[in-house]
Order: structure tokens, then C-alpha cells, then sequence
């Protein structure tokens, strides 16, 4: 079994242990989502500790959407709820990289594409250039956010 998973099961036997709701009812959806990610596809298999975190990763930003939704609709306290859920969930996630460190990331990603072609990539490699940069990032920055720094890296 996967040491991230066990650790959440072990975290959500204490938390309902302990009665904190909040806890306990942000590790048991983790948990579900976790066990449907393993029995998905065509043979049930066990997720290495990457493949749980990537859907950690995933809960988080629903939450976070779900919260946006909420505040949008002037629910408060639901969007709040949310908040408390994706932070439970954050502390099994690895620490995101500031700004600074992802710009540099992108900047060895952008060379290494530049060392394959020959020549400094354009927008129309911006492909190669997200693979190469995903690599180096490995979850611990949102898409979007490395997407932007290759566009603005690339356009610059």
C-alpha cells in the first residue's frame, strides 16, 4: 500500500477518534477518491504514492472551485466549508514553489527544449516545453500557473 495512503487512513481513524468533523469528512472523500482512481479502468491496481497525491491534488482544486462558487453565490458559510476541507487536504500535498522557483524551473525547461531543436523554442513548441517543465515541477504547482510562466517565458 502506498505510505500517503496509509497515513490517511491512519489520520482519519484518529480524526474520527477524535471527533473532528471536518477532518474526518475531508479524508473519508480523499479516501473514496482515492479507491475509485484505483478500481477505474479495466483491472484494480494499487496507486503509488505519486498517482495519490495527483488525486489529492485534484480534490484540492475542487474544493477551491467549489469554494469560489459558493462566495459567488453569497453563501458564505458553504464557501468556507470548502475552504476548511481543501486546507485539511493541503497538508498531505507537497509544499507549491514560489514564484521565483518556478520561474527557474520553466528557464532550465526552456533550454533543455533548446539543446533538442537547435534553436530557442517559439509558441508553436510550447508543447514540449510543458512537458519538460511538468517534469522538473512535479505537482507542486497548479497547471495553469506553469502554463502562464512558459507563455510569458516564451513570448519573452
Amino acid at each position: 500500500m502506498a505510505e500517503l495512503k496509509a497515513r490517511l487512513q491512519a489520520d482519519l481513524a484518529e480524526a474520527i477518534k477524535g471527533r473532528e468533523s471536518v477532518r474526518m469528512a475531508s479524508l473519508r472523500m480523499a479516501l473514496a477518491a482515492v479507491t475509485t482512481e484505483e478500481v477505474a479502468g479495466d483491472a484494480a491496481r494499487e496507486l503509488s504514492d505519486a498517482e495519490v497525491q495527483r488525486v489529492l491534488t485534484r480534490e484540492v482544486k475542487k474544493r477551491r472551485e467549489a469554494a469560489e462558487a459558493f462566495a459567488g453565490a453569497g453563501r458564505a458559510e458553504q464557501a468556507r466549508a470548502e475552504q476548511d476541507e481543501a486546507a485539511v487536504l493541503e497538508a498531505y500535498l507537497p509544499a507549491q514553489l514560489t514564484d521565483d522557483e518556478l520561474e527557474a524551473l520553466v528557464t532550465q525547461a526552456v533550454a533543455e527544449v533548446t539543446d533538442q531543436l537547435g534553436a530557442a523554442p517559439g509558441q508553436r513548441q510550447m508543447g514540449q516545453v510543458m512537458k519538460a517543465a511538468n517534469a522538473k515541477v512535479a505537482g507542486r504547482a497548479e497547471g495553469g500557473r506553469v502554463a502562464a510562466a512558459v507563455r510569458a517565458k516564451l513570448a519573452g
